[in-house]
């Protein structure tokens, strides 16, 4: 019978900060195959996520199908904004909220998980991040600090990471990240750069995959994921409405949920897909295929 097996697998996923997100959702399905997860968490949102953690408002989450609690086996301020402490400001550096957080930077972190668990601590890399700080402006209005930025996090952070955790990986490995369709498709509202951000995800996971691939028998793929109100999707304003207008024109129609990403990582990451690299995964229902929208349709009968 086949079955998605990685146990002694230890996985790293860049993006956790509460339990209603793909990233969340993929820690827990890397968690049930039986894979020991770490996360990076950005450092604002640390302490909020700790909380929660103490004080059990995530229990349900964690709980696994079989009873099992899912824990974390360490939990990293990360910022993937920043390569090296060197390059952080001094107004963030040393604000309240990242002071006392250590290394936070993609090299500072690749680091600490070499200090915690040795040389090629891993097997599985998940870049679940993604941020715009001009979102909810239309492309036009878009600054070039914005845009930039844009890029920045949610796209060039792959790179770099990719970069810099190479060396930790075991042989093997595989790398993974989170895109969504507005890189081929126009989606009004999804502003500040983010179409753009994604598109570049898209196009470095294909070269990266070759350069990994080639170099180091690694493996690199995407996942496009369909409309889904995570907090981070919910502050650009429209989700809902984009939510219902998936649903209503996607193939299957059935609303999205974390824990299908969460399986397609999984599989991702197993032996079963030892062959799939440099791809985009769709799961959206089918959604990206549609090449007329279902809604305001009427069927016409021949004549």
């Amino acid at each position: 019978m086949l079955a998605i097996d990685l146990t002694g697998k230890r996985a790293f996923v860049a993006g956790v900060a509460d339990d209603g997100g793909f990233g969340f959702a993929i820690a827990k399905a890397l968690a049930e195959a039986g894979a020991s997860v770490c996360v990076g968490t950005w450092p604002p949102a640390l302490n909020i996520f700790l909380n929660l953690l103490e004080r059990g408002k995530m229990d349900e989450s964690l709980t696994l199908p079989d009873g099992s609690r899912m824990a974390f086996e360490k939990i990293y301020a990360f910022d993937a904004a920043y390569d090296a402490l060197a390059d952080v400001p001094a107004d963030i550096r040393d604000s309240k909220r990242y002071k006392d957080r250590g290394d936070f930077t993609i090299e500072g972190v690749a680091r600490q998980l070499e200090a915690d668990f040795g040389p090629q601590p891993l097997d599985i890399v998940i870049h679940s991040l993604a941020n715009g700080p001009e979102v909810k402006k239309p492309l036009l209005e878009t600054s070039r600090a914005g845009y930039l930025s844009a890029l920045s996090v949610s796209a060039y952070s792959l790179v770099s990471m990719v970069r810099t955790f190479t060396p930790l990986m075991r042989p093997g490995g595989n790398f993974q990240s989170i895109t969504f369709m507005a890189s081929e498709r126009a989606v009004p509202g999804y502003g500040g750069g983010m179409s753009s951000a994604k598109a570049a995800l898209e196009s470095d996971t294909r070269t990266l995959a070759y350069e990994v691939g080639t170099k180091h028998g690694l493996r690199i793929n995407t996942i496009s994921a369909g409309p889904y109100a995570s907090r981070a999707a919910t502050a650009i304003g429209f989700i809902d409405a984009m939510m219902r207008y998936a649903k209503a024109n996607a193939m299957l129609r059935e609303d999205l949920e974390a824990r299908e990403v969460g399986a397609t990582a999984a599989f991702l990451a197993s032996p079963l897909a030892s062959a799939i690299t440099g791809a985009t995964i769709y799961v959206d229902n089918g959604y990206h295929a549609m090449g007329v929208a279902f809604e305001g349709v009427t069927e016409q009968k021949d004549d």
